[in-house]
């Protein structure tokens, strides 16, 4: 650790911890995930995991850093400034969940990832805004919190954000998955098509408020789709679906569930659908839905309802209109609809 730091100081290393190296050697295995936004989100929910922070509340999130003071966010923090919060942060959680933390190898993976995602010139120094961007995506906390949490960053004291604000928050958010080699997913480094999309949703006024911020992030932007998906597949980590795999036979399907909307009792795995394969006579085009927690029958009943409608519809259709809602990342213009 004193030698990282030292190398940081420096500028003359880009030096990973050991266990960080082993768990970035690990995420290589779902790189045979074909969409790339379950592929990040699930990259990410490892990485999450490994540094518990999926057992970081938002409050104990923003009481650490309302005991380091940690106000200005356009301020940078030194190494040391990032290590006396993490140890606030990582000696709670042992503190709450005990055998679960290792608080000196907590706190050195998230410095390390940290710096990989916020310091890539090795500089020593990251600002605030980033700490916190990095920490909050990345806790255990409502989607919609999260959003209000980070929206309130960079808003006035009066709770409006205009341009630049915004797009100082979509820059450090988008650096999350830039790290793991994603970003050309997510309408790549430049924020500003993200930023445009987000104020035309507003009828251009020249700032927004949390409300709007908010209804423009429930559209799953391509930019921040990582994150709301990242939610998902958190969530059908222990689904367990009444219902057998098409191709693999899986049964009880655990995990994602993919209903499809063409054929009557036609469901997928989350491994076939995400490994792309699929039984004689489905195509990958025909319309699906997903579902990361068990259906309700009011659900069951909607489902069969579509069906119904789209058993009547002509190959032609399918391949003009594809409504792919599992697929949140196409290759779309920001700001064009994608339906979830």
């Amino acid at each position: 650790m004193r030698e990282q730091l030292k190398g940081h100081e420096t500028q003359t290393t880009c030096w990973d911890h050991p266990k960080m190296t082993e768990l970035y050697q690990s995420l290589a295995d779902l790189n045979n995930v074909r969409f790339s936004a379950y592929r990040t989100a699930m990259k990410l929910r490892r990485l999450q995991k490994a540094l518990c922070l999926d057992l970081l509340s938002l409050s104990a999130a923003c009481d650490a850093l309302d005991q380091h003071n940690l106000k200005q966010n356009d301020q940078p923090m030194d190494i040391l400034q990032i290590i006396n919060c993490l140890t606030t942060i990582y000696d709670r959680l042992e503190q709450e969940h005990n055998s679960l933390v290792n608080v000196p190898l907590c706190e050195d993976m998230c410095l390390n990832w940290l710096l990989n995602v916020y310091d890539t010139g090795r500089t020593g120094r990251i600002r605030v805004l980033s700490f916190k961007t990095g920490i909050i995506s990345l806790c255990k906390a409502h989607l919609e919190d999260k959003y209000r949490y980070l929206f309130k960053q960079v808003a006035s004291s009066t709770g409006f954000c205009d341009q630049r604000r915004l797009g100082l928050l979509l820059h450090d958010s988008i650096q999350i998955p830039r790290q793991l080699g994603e970003v050309a997913s997510f309408g790549g480094s430049n924020i500003e098509p993200s930023v445009r999309s987000c104020f035309q949703f507003a009828n251009n006024k020249p700032e927004i408020e949390a409300a709007l911020f908010l209804d423009w992030m429930r559209l799953e932007p391509q930019s921040m789709v990582w994150l709301p998906v990242l939610h998902r597949v958190a969530a059908a980590e222990t689904a367990k679906h009444q219902a057998k795999c098409n191709i693999c036979k899986e049964c009880p399907i655990i995990g994602f569930r993919y209903r499809s909307l063409k054929h009557f009792n036609y469901d997928i795995c989350q491994s076939c659908f995400f490994s792309g394969r699929v039984a004689k006579g489905h195509k990958m085009h025909y319309p699906m839905v997903e579902y990361c927690t068990p259906t309700t029958s009011g659900e069951d009943v909607r489902d069969f309802a579509k069906v119904l409608k789209n058993k009547f519809r002509t190959k032609r259709y399918f391949a003009k209109h594809p409504r792919m809602g599992y697929l949140p990342v196409q290759t779309v213009l920001e700001g064009d609809n994608m339906e979830t």
